[in-house]
């Protein structure tokens, strides 16, 4: 689904992330794992089109991102990063049929067929009671449900999370992540996200890549990566502070 070949990523000429590579298969999910300014989230936003690559490819699905054009790639990418859209007077329902503007056309008027996704959206991430609600007065846990909606509403092929798990609680974040599971096994999504919770990442990625100063210092399955003495290393902390809390 998603082939990434010797990317650098980051600012005008301000490299970030530096000669990253991976593969993610459909129904996949790759978890990047990394201390904050490691280059997570300029990677996503690269991935997402968001900023242009400084150098290397990106295929989806055999095709060069590079030739793509924008609209042919936001209905194959969908991404919940950490930017809000602007939404001064907008309903829950209309920040989800946001995500349905790549097929809606310049006016943006909604056909059955997006009505329908945005329903099933709405229904799958718990947030059809939220509908009518404005968007700026929900808790930022019900916010995030809302913009996971308006990402799966697009039905993409491949979805892009940063930290999505940041504003929720326990009971959230547990559903959230069983929410991704249904989704990459049920309609084969490719999955790449960021997650702080090593030991949730743990339970839920096919791959784990390790992100230090922008580099890569390992890609592999999370038993080989996400264990005491790996982690120790990739974060700077002493066996005996990760004993203290993690045991």
């Amino acid at each position: 689904m998603l082939e990434v070949k010797h990317i650098c990523a980051g600012y005008g000429k301000r490299e970030i992330a530096h000669d990253i590579s991976f593969t993610v298969n459909g129904g996949e999910i790759l978890t990047f794992i990394g201390q904050n300014g490691s280059g997570k989230s300029t990677l996503l936003k690269t991935l997402a089109g968001q900023i242009p690559a400084l150098s290397g490819e990106m295929l989806i699905e055999g095709k060069n991102v590079s030739e793509m054009k924008r609209n042919d790639l936001a209905k194959l990418v969908s991404a919940l990063l950490t930017d809000r859209p602007k939404t001064d007077m907008m309903t829950c329902r209309d920040v989800v049929e946001t995500g349905r503007y790549p097929y809606t056309g310049t006016f943006g008027l909604l056909g059955d067929k997006d009505k329908e996704a945005v329903r099933e959206a709405m229904e799958i991430t718990d947030t059809e009671k939220l509908a009518e609600n404005y968007f700026r007065e929900i808790s930022d846990g019900q916010k995030q449900r809302v913009m996971l909606a308006r990402a799966v509403c697009r039905e993409p092929k491949l979805l892009l999370l940063d930290e999505p798990t940041s504003f929720l609680d326990i009971h959230y974040k547990l559903t959230f992540l069983e929410l991704l599971d249904r989704l990459r096994r049920g309609r084969g999504i490719a999955v790449v996200m960021s997650l702080h919770e090593t030991e949730l990442a743990a339970k839920i990625s096919d791959t784990v890549l390790l992100l230090k100063n922008g580099y890569c210092t390992g890609l592999g399955k999370p038993p080989e990566l996400l264990g005491r003495s790996v982690l120790t290393e990739h974060f700077d902390i002493s066996a005996e502070l990760y004993s203290k809390y993690y045991g």
